[in-house]
């Protein structure tokens, strides 16, 4: 067989005319090592190639899944984040506003009791100069009253009795006025 394959490729060599004729026995053999190639390469090599291709198909669509639902989780994550952020907020808000009405409860609470202490202050004061303006009058009292007697034994040369001490004193006193004295404080 060898022998006709080298017969007929040389004189088709030898003449350099083997691309304008065709040689019918190259032709039949590369026909036939070319499907011997293709049954071989069918029965051991494309099913290893279509395997390693199958299995390269289901990695790529394995990830694609898999990045499908890594963005899906992270879209859920990013939407309760933004829930939480919106809650956050709404909540730090109503505590703003509650520290706002606590501080002017207190405010309010603390001039309301402010005010207590200036008029509580202000009654005791009051109260204070009144015992003082009647401590006053009855220092002034006995003043007058002593001063009566004395005026009253330097004016009689003589000196009285106890008993008319008194009725004197009494009648200096109903004549004197001392409301003028004590309404003046209240002014």
């Amino acid at each position: 067989m060898l022998a006709l394959i080298a017969s007929a490729t040389q004189p088709i060599a030898s003449s350099g005319g083997f691309l304008i004729e065709p040689g019918i026995g190259l032709m039949v053999w590369t026909l036939l090592v070319f499907g011997a190639t293709m049954f071989l390469l069918s029965k051991l090599a494309f099913p290893r190639i279509s395997e390693a291709l199958g299995r390269r198909q289901q990695a790529i669509e394995d990830s694609i899944d898999t990045a499908e639902r890594t963005r899906q989780e992270a879209e859920k994550l990013l939407a309760e984040y933004r829930e939480r952020l919106t809650q956050a907020r709404t909540q730090a808000d109503e505590i703003v506003q509650r520290a706002r009405q606590a501080a002017d409860t207190h405010e309010h609470e603390a001039k309301s009791r402010s005010q207590e202490i200036l008029d509580e202050a202000a009654k005791r004061a009051e109260r204070n100069i009144e015992a003082a303006t009647h401590r006053a009058l009855d220092d002034i009292r006995r003043e007058v009253a002593d001063l009566t007697v004395l005026a009253t034994e330097k004016l009689t040369r003589k000196t009285l009795t106890d008993a008319d001490q008194r009725r004197l004193v009494e009648e200096a006193l109903g004549e004197l006025d001392f409301s003028g004295i004590s309404a003046a404080p209240n002014n």
